[in-house]
């Protein structure tokens, strides 16, 4: 089995031109003394969004690793495939992010769901976890309506593990299971059925991506109660633990924390539990790089800001449209959002503080950021025109994509 490294960072890169900005984040980390692994990541939704394809994912990657003489190792991830997506992703990636979110809740054949319980008795009862302060207490009926709310997406995830498999062979890639794009998250006990579902179903996954409690929006802060996420994270990293040792599942299993992009009121609580237990951590989705493109734009002035504050104007124009696929993921008061003339009116400094996300800026403005995070698709239609800014202002693009990286998110993880 590839087997995945203890902290594996996702990076995703909408328009293909920053993964050498990105990689220079993990060279800084590495003479630093720390070891984290570059996953480049990009769904089926954006690849269509922007008009590429897996491939060039791999390609941009591989082209940066190689200019860079990069010699650690790296990853291409299939962000959030199901079975109707992945074959385009097979060839390209070795990491396979499968989201099985769309099945929990599906009802189990009640038949499957008591045999289940019956091959687990363990796991009826008080169980006492190490590193959980308080004993877990379970009934049958209780693990059976776990066991009857994701068996099924679980299964699902085994299908599309074996489709995979069956082209890649089963030394070459990594797993991951991802559950966080449900409504409700689910709780340590929870998840403790749920790996001993994937270990019956012989899914030899290396990171599982939970539904956390609070609002994971993208490219903003972690909105909840930190205190509850922190006993929360560390609980299930005990769960984990308990399940590799119990249930043979690889010992390289690890959590991921999904849009995990600037979630700096967690990140203190995240590395403090990490460090008290050695685990690992996949965080995915993290950095922003495209509205490092914006910042770098802006920062360059003349055309540059020109091009990011015509961005701005046509998200707000289609704001409707852009937010839809997102609205579970985004929290936009549109009271709050600039108009597109005032924008127009703004300086260099006025509209990188507006969007950079330094909270200690009064400028600082979280819904102007967030509409920007979905508004992608306007540069996509920009085509070449973007692209070719993108060349120009790489200078002031590929300082604020490596800061950013390293700065906001590296840095106060793993190193701080």
């Amino acid at each position: 089995m590839l087997k995945i490294e203890k902290f594996t960072f996702g990076v995703g890169d909408r328009f293909a031109h920053q993964a050498k900005a990105q990689l220079r984040a993990f060279e800084i980390a590495a003479e630093r003394g720390i070891d984290i692994t570059p996953v480049w990541n990009k769904s089926n939704r954006e690849h269509n969004i922007v008009g590429s394809v897996p491939a060039l994912v791999r390609a941009a990657a591989a082209h940066a690793v190689s200019d860079m003489n990069w010699t650690k190792p790296w990853h291409v991830d299939a962000d959030h495939i199901n079975l109707d997506t992945v074959d385009r992703f097979v060839v390209p990636s070795d990491f396979f992010t499968i989201d099985v979110a769309h099945f929990i809740g599906q009802a189990a054949p009640a038949a499957d769901v008591a045999a289940f319980v019956a091959a687990h008795p363990e796991l009826v009862g008080i169980l006492s976890i190490p590193g959980i302060a308080d004993p877990i207490t379970t009934t049958g009926a209780s693990v059976a309506a776990v066991a009857s709310k994701y068996m099924v997406a679980v299964k699902e995830a085994g299908k599309i593990y074996r489709h995979i498999e069956a082209s890649k062979g089963v030394d070459n890639f990594i797993t991951e299971v991802s559950m966080d794009e449900t409504d409700l998250p689910q709780t340590p006990p929870e998840l403790l059925v749920i790996l001993v579902l994937v270990a019956d179903e012989k899914i030899p996954i290396q990171t599982i991506a939970p539904k956390f409690t609070g609002r994971f929006n993208k490219g903003v802060d972690y909105v909840g109660d930190v205190p509850q996420f922190t006993v929360e994270f560390s609980d299930d990293l005990a769960v984990i633990a308990f399940a590799i040792e119990k249930y043979g599942l690889p010992e390289t299993l690890k959590l991921s924390v999904h849009s995990g992009s600037d979630k700096f009121s967690i990140y203190g609580p995240i590395r403090e539990a990490l460090r008290r237990t050695g685990a690992g951590l996949h965080i995915k989705t993290a950095g922003t790089t495209w509205l490092e493109e914006l910042i770098g734009l802006a920062e360059a002035g003349g055309e540059g800001l020109a091009l990011a504050k015509e961005v701005y104007a046509e998200a707000f124009a289609h704001a409707d449209e852009l937010c839809a696929p997102y609205a579970t993921v985004i929290d936009i008061d549109p009271a709050k959002l600039p108009s597109p003339a005032e924008v127009n009116d703004w300086t260099s400094d006025q509209y990188t503080g507006a969007l950079r996300h330094v909270q200690a800026n009064p400028a600082f403005n979280l819904h102007f950021r967030q509409l920007l995070h979905v508004g992608f698709k306007v540069a996509a239609k920009m085509g070449d025109r973007y692209l070719k800014m993108l060349r120009q202002c790489e200078a002031s693009i590929s300082r604020n994509v490596t800061e950013n990286i390293f700065d906001r998110h590296i840095q106060p993880l793993f190193i701080d």
